[in-house]
């Protein structure tokens, strides 16, 4: 997956004012914008064809709204998808944290809100990713859905640790997990295990 600072990134919005100054905010910060549209259908095409690191797509468009674009992508590609609304109500949020997506803005917003969210999405999926992997590989499927769950969960922990005693990034703490499972040949869960009783630091 490409770095922050390069990443590419599919837009979706049906206001086209929207789409230029998020554009430009995208551009201004070292984004690569590699597609954009006003349409949830189109969306999802693009972003098959461009296979991008990140998909920003807003709730309402003509087509398909960007709930059921971001499930479709999440279903087909490895894509983080960043959702868009000027609604908060949760059954919203929910059904979009349903469909595969992590993070969420609400409009209107600035700059300084913007990027944040999109380095945190882009991390989430990155670690998310890596963990269905480590599963995928090494798990029966009989037990997959459990271990997934359980893994986050004990590595969401040992991130907290690793933030908390060492001043550690979210990141840098879950690249340290991970590094160290692979150098030691263990389960990213086990290492998260060592970090938070404490016999493991960086």
């Amino acid at each position: 997956m490409a770095t922050a600072e390069r990443a590419r990134v599919v837009i979706a919005d049906d206001e086209a004012i929207i789409r230029l100054d998020l554009k430009e905010m995208l551009q201004n910060a070292g984004y690569e914008v590699v597609g954009e549209t006003g349409r949830g259908d189109e969306a999802v095409e693009i972003v098959g064809r461009e296979l991008p690191d990140l998909a920003i797509l807003d709730v309402k468009m003509p087509g398909i709204d960007g709930i059921r674009a971001a499930r479709a992508i999440a279903e087909q590609h490895k894509v983080a998808v960043l959702i868009l609304t000027a609604f908060s109500q949760r059954d919203l949020i929910e059904e979009a944290r349903d469909a595969g997506v992590t993070a969420y803005l609400v409009k209107p917003f600035r700059q300084n809100e913007l990027l944040p969210a999109i380095e945190q999405v882009l991390t989430r999926a990155r670690q998310e990713w890596a963990i269905d992997e480590e599963i995928e590989r090494l798990d029966p499927p009989e037990t997959a859905a459990d271990d997934k769950i359980e893994t986050r969960r004990m590595v969401d922990e040992a991130k907290a640790v690793l933030m908390d005693r060492h001043d550690m990034s979210e990141a840098d703490a879950f690249s340290f997990i991970q590094r160290s499972a692979m150098s030691t040949r263990t389960r990213m869960r086990d290492v998260a295990l060592h970090v938070v009783d404490g016999s493991l630091e960086p």
